[in-house]
């Protein structure tokens, strides 16, 4: 039951619903347990007169409202707000995640620099961003245009970010990707090696078992906490593009508001992670718009684009396929097989989506986001055939995500590519469609091995990549096959911290042994959000790396 009260009357462990939406508030939840004093200030800052609270789900001080809840602490979650109570777990110990700060300046992209992204000369560089994965996804929207072609050689990628790549010995086993990048051999098979942090052998067991739940603990709420953000996001954009041609203005209000929720939770000081949410539910058209958008701002934030950039390409990405609204369903996601007049048809969806924006008066930035993001660089895309010099910067980043994302998730599930064969066959491939300088920095955010792949580690162990760190691209977080260990209960391994373990290779799901395919449980279709990065320790060791 919920109640409402004053917000005068607000008091630290009040659980408190917001009913204005995710996108409405600076909190990383509209429903959750009041923390701090700070968190009540904000909500009164928002114009509210009252709120709604649930008093079974509070925890005040008995002695502070004479109420006779029950006491416990009210730790903040890992983005800010208080604790959510829906969840059995709510008063579980968290990991503490980096403070805020935002970024300072704007785009300046120098398509020639490619060993490196462009950023503005009076602005501090860009924080690193870092991708991570909480397991595997739900069904995407793809841009059907995405032909399906073989995977490219496995080292491509590596000649992005400076590895050099020798050619294997005749009869060699599998080189070891991350010893070519460090100078070191591989380890043996079948063995844990470069541990940063040993276990203590004489670490007391219930010490070791409450660690390991203290960190599953705070995995778990990361996860949920991102999936009921993602949810709130996807309803969202989904309600706007329902009423684009009823409300054009509503929908062009709406559509920014979401965008400027992103955004003041995107940019923050330190790391980001990049997840790919197993459970997340949204339907297709809204999950690639959302796809697309999140890792394009990112990617902004990456190159110091401004506040008013950062708007333009997240108004732009989340609304570049809308022209599609007016077309048949059957040539929304053209494929080989589509006669030549749908394909003609389809592009028709780009100048149909100028005329949508227009009528919503979006800005001209967001407007230039959906009119080229089919151009290419080396003037081979549609529908003005413009090369890279023509193109503003938030359309080239755009277009280069949507490839991605349409890689990975195409119309037909059974030509997916792996995020790591997506990534690969774009710089192998197609490069010369995209500007040298953002592929590049593309490749060094999302990593070598981009959340969601599949790979084997220089041990012959089985992992799913959970988060990439872009600083180090070859040294991701890493889910491990351990058949002694329900997957449920898993950790995630920082292969950062043991220096000779590292990825031997990446895999096609159905490489995997049947056991390793359901207990890595990897997805064809991958739905991304973000969040800031965890510190959650790995060297609770033996465990995870044994």
């Amino acid at each position: 039951m919920s109640a409402r009260i004053a917000i005068d009357d607000l008091r630290v462990g009040m659980f408190v619903h917001l009913d204005l939406g995710w996108w409405a508030h600076p909190f990383a939840l509209s429903s959750f347990r009041l923390a701090t004093a700070d968190q009540i200030a904000t909500i009164r800052g928002l114009g509210l007169t009252h709120v709604r609270w649930s008093p079974e789900k509070s925890a005040l001080d008995p002695a502070d409202e004479g109420v006779g809840v029950r006491k416990s602490a009210a730790a903040p979650d890992a983005l800010g707000a208080g604790v959510s109570a829906d969840d059995p777990r709510a008063d579980a110990p968290r990991a503490e995640g980096p403070s805020d700060a935002r970024v300072a300046g704007g785009p300046v992209v120098d398509a020639s620099a490619v060993a490196a992204p462009a950023v503005a000369s009076s602005a501090a560089a860009a924080p690193a961003v870092a991708a991570t994965t909480a397991a595997a996804p739900a069904a995407l929207v793809p841009a059907a245009e995405v032909p399906v072609a073989p995977a490219a050689p496995p080292d491509a990628v590596a000649l992005a970010v400076g590895r050099p790549v020798a050619a294997p010995e005749k009869g060699s086993a599998p080189r070891d990707e991350a010893a070519a990048a460090t100078g070191r051999g591989a380890g043996a098979p079948g063995r844990s090696v470069g541990r940063a942090h040993p276990v203590d052998a004489n670490a007391a067991p219930d010490r070791r078992a409450h660690d390991r739940r203290t960190l599953l603990a705070a995995q778990r709420e990361a996860t949920r906490v991102c999936l009921r953000q993602y949810g709130e996001a996807a309803k969202s954009l989904k309600l706007t593009i329902d009423n684009v041609f009823s409300q054009p203005e509503a929908a062009r209000q709406a559509t920014e508001g979401l965008t400027r929720a992103l955004i003041g939770k995107m940019m923050v000081d330190g790391e980001l992670s990049i997840r790919v949410l197993a459970d997340a539910r949204a339907d297709r058209a809204s999950a690639h718009a959302l796809n697309v958008a999140l890792i394009s701002m990112l990617m902004g934030r990456v190159f110091g684009f401004g506040e008013v950039e950062m708007l333009d390409v997240g108004v732009g990405a989340l609304l570049h396929d809308v022209g599609k609204l007016e077309l048949p369903e059957r040539v929304r996601h053209p494929d080989a097989r589509t006669p030549a007049a749908d394909q003609l048809l389809y592009r028709e969806h780009v100048v149909r989506g100028l005329a949508i924006g227009k009528r919503m008066g979006l800005s001209a930035g967001a407007l230039v986001v959906i009119g080229q993001h089919h151009e290419m660089a080396d003037g081979s895309g549609f529908p003005s055939q413009i090369g890279v010099d023509r193109m503003a910067a938030a359309a080239r980043i755009v277009a280069l995500v949507n490839r991605f994302d349409n890689l990975c998730d195409p119309a037909l599930p059974a030509h997916a590519l792996t995020p790591h064969e997506a990534l690969s066959l774009i710089f192998a491939q197609t490069r010369a469609k995209f500007d040298a300088s953002m592929l590049n920095a593309f490749i060094r955010m999302m990593g070598v091995y981009p959340p969601g792949s599949v790979v084997q580690l220089t041990d012959d162990r089985y992992a799913l990549v959970t988060n990439v760190n872009s600083t180090r691209p070859l040294k991701p977080r890493v889910l491990v096959y351990d058949p002694q260990l329900p997957a449920d209960e898993a950790l995630q391994l920082n292969l950062e911290q043991y220096g000779d373990l590292g990825i031997r290779r990446s895999l096609r799901p159905e490489q995997l042994p049947d056991d390793a395919l359901h207990y890595l449980s990897p997805q064809r279709r991958v739905i991304y959000f973000f969040e800031p990065a965890q510190g959650l320790r790995s060297d609770f060791g033996q465990e995870i790396a044994a």
